[in-house]
Order: structure tokens, then sequence, then C-alpha cells
């Protein structure tokens, strides 16, 4: 076992101590999204000395991240890193006694019962809806804890979902909002709210996987008004919730007409174009077909291609393809046939 000694101070507190640290040094955890809110709970968790620690996420290391993405650095952005990769080294070097494993792809519904089944909690760091929803089925279906995590702007918000027990997600949002609302793209971020909510993300997992209480409640802070509210969600469960009540998984459901395979991300003008059946791409030599029409760049897990100064294709090894430059599917779905094939 770990020597315990690192863990020291943490043990000190009365509602740790040695017992809830073996808990911790047992215990499974998958964070979904490794971004600012990924990051920061990574931080915290692989500090604590959480055993096993899943990174999932879709996305590269960008210069602009830097300013709230507390892991990376600007060698990431010029490696062009993989942020679970980039976030699972510097991990290692924090703690190497945890055993961190990076997964580079997009959560869906081919992946997402195989990738966090199993886990004692999942930690909810991302930035949309739909995969929210995703997350929220596997939890309710699996009977795995989960925490919310959300920051945008200065403001805020966390709760705990534990099925059986609690409200589950779709209970307190029934509905898929029809936009992707506001977004740190949108209307900015602040560096500190993340910090904040991902901490508390953090010290509510810490929580679940020691057996302690956490909040029952939806908890929203704003920080540049010094603003705190709570709100009990301890009662709100939806007697006819087609998740928790009716075991009804829409967002696990091939059929259903919410699964989308060409995505807007996060208002970043950036669509997604993702394959349901799994494709490997040899990236050598596409990455020899596409410099007759453009820049690349790339290392062992994408390739970074440039047909013009407005558009950048990145091509990940297992298919999946961002366009970065526009948020319009009928352009995207034409640049893709033009430049990688259908």
């Amino acid at each position: 076992m770990d020597d315990l000694g690192r863990y020291g101070r943490q043990i000190l507190f009365s509602g740790i101590g040695k017992e809830g640290q073996v808990k911790l040094l047992k215990s499974k955890v998958a964070i979904v999204g490794v971004g600012a809110l990924g990051t920061v709970c990574a931080n915290h968790l692989v500090r604590s000395g959480v055993g096993y620690i899943r990174l999932i996420d879709r996305d590269v290391v960008d210069l602009s991240n830097l300013q709230r993405q507390s892991l990376f650095n600007e060698e990431d952005v010029n490696l062009n890193l993989p942020k679970a990769v980039a976030a699972g080294k510097r991990l290692q070097t924090i703690n190497s006694t945890v055993t961190v494993d990076a997964v580079i792809t997009d959560l869906n519904l081919d992946n997402a019962e195989e990738l966090l089944e199993g886990f004692d909690v999942i930690v909810d760091g991302t930035d949309n809806f739909m995969t929210r929803y995703l997350i929220n089925d596997v939890a309710v279906k699996y009977g795995i804890p989960w925490v919310h995590g959300a920051a945008v702007s200065s403001r805020g918000m966390f709760a705990v979902i534990k099925p059986g027990i609690t409200p589950c997600y779709r209970c307190l949002f029934p509905q898929v909002p029809a936009g992707r609302g506001e977004t740190c793209d949108t209307i900015g971020v602040l560096s500190p709210i993340t910090d904040i909510i991902g901490s508390f993300q953090a010290m509510e997992a810490i929580k679940l996987l020691i057996g302690a209480s956490t909040s029952s409640n939806l908890e929203q802070i704003d920080i540049w008004d010094t603003t705190f509210f709570s709100m009990d969600i301890s009662a709100g469960k939806n007697p006819q919730c087609p998740a928790c009540v009716h075991h009804q998984y829409d967002f696990l459901d091939r059929s259903s007409a919410l699964q989308e395979a060409y995505s807007s991300l996060c208002g970043r003008d950036t669509v997604q174009i993702y394959f349901r059946e799994k494709r490997e791409r040899d990236l050598t030599k596409l990455s020899e077909h596409l410099k007759k029409n453009g820049k690349v760049t790339g290392n062992q897990f994408l390739l970074r291609f440039s047909p013009d100064p407005e558009t950048i294709i990145v091509v990940f090894k297992d298919g999946r393809v961002l366009v970065h430059g526009t948020n319009d599917i009928v352009k995207v779905k034409s640049l893709y046939s033009k430049y990688i094939g259908n």
C-alpha cells in the first residue's frame, strides 16, 4: 500500500482520517472533460490519493486554454497534445503512485458504458448538455453517483447526483435546451470561478468515496457580485422521469432522435464529426495526402490540417474529426468530403 505519510495533513482532518484515506487509495474516479473544471478536479483528486483516475477528453490543448486550465502550459500547445495526455503526464509528476488512465475520445453512446461502468464516482467536467444527459443515463443505469459542475462568465454551479437517492439530472432539467446556452467562448469566463467550482466538485467526490454526507443542494456562486444561492433539490425527483423512474435511457439509444453525427461545439465555430462505426486512421498515409492541399502538422495522436487561413481540420486516430472555423454543418460535410473522403 502507498505510504500514507504524504497524506498526513489530510489524515489529520477528522472527517477523513486513516480509514477514509485507505478508501480513497482503493477508489476509482472517471472525469469526463479535462478542461477548466476537469483539470482542477483531477489535480485535487490525484493529490488526495484517489487510486485510479480515468481522464476522458476529445480536444487538444489550445493557447486560449492556459488562462484557466491549470494543468497545461505553452509546451503542450506547441506540441498539439490532446488534453487527456497532457493532463495525465502532469498528474503523474505530482503523484506517481496514482494510476492515471488518459483516454482520447469523445464520450458517446457507443463507448460511454464501457468507459464509465465500474467506477465509484463520475465527475462532470464537460461544456455541453448532451454529454451531461449521457453521463446521467449511464450513472442511473449502473447506480454510479456523479458530481455535476458548470462555469461561465463569473458564475458557476455544482450538484451531487446519487441514483436512487437524489433526483437525477433529467429530473432537474427534463428537456434538452434548444440552444447551446451561454458559453465560455461567447461571454467569457473568469479563472477563479472554474477553480472554485472544480474544487467543490473534488470535495464532493471525496465525500462520496469515503461515505460522508454530501450537499443536497444545487449550489450557485457568482464571484463578481459575491453572491451565493443554494437550492434544495432533495425533493425534486420527477415521478415520471424517463431515466430514473422508467429506466428509459434515451441518450444511450441509437435510434433516439437526440443522437448527432455532426454537432457544433460550445459556440466555438467548430463542428465535430463522429462516426459510430469504429474506423482507425492511418495518419501517416493521410498526412501525405493532405500535404497536397495545405499545411499539415501532427503527432502520433492526431493531424492538424489547414486548407486555408480560416479553416483548421483536426483528424484523430480513431477517425473523429473537428472542423474549426465554421459551425455550418453543410459546409463541414463539404470540406470533409473534399479533403478527407466519405
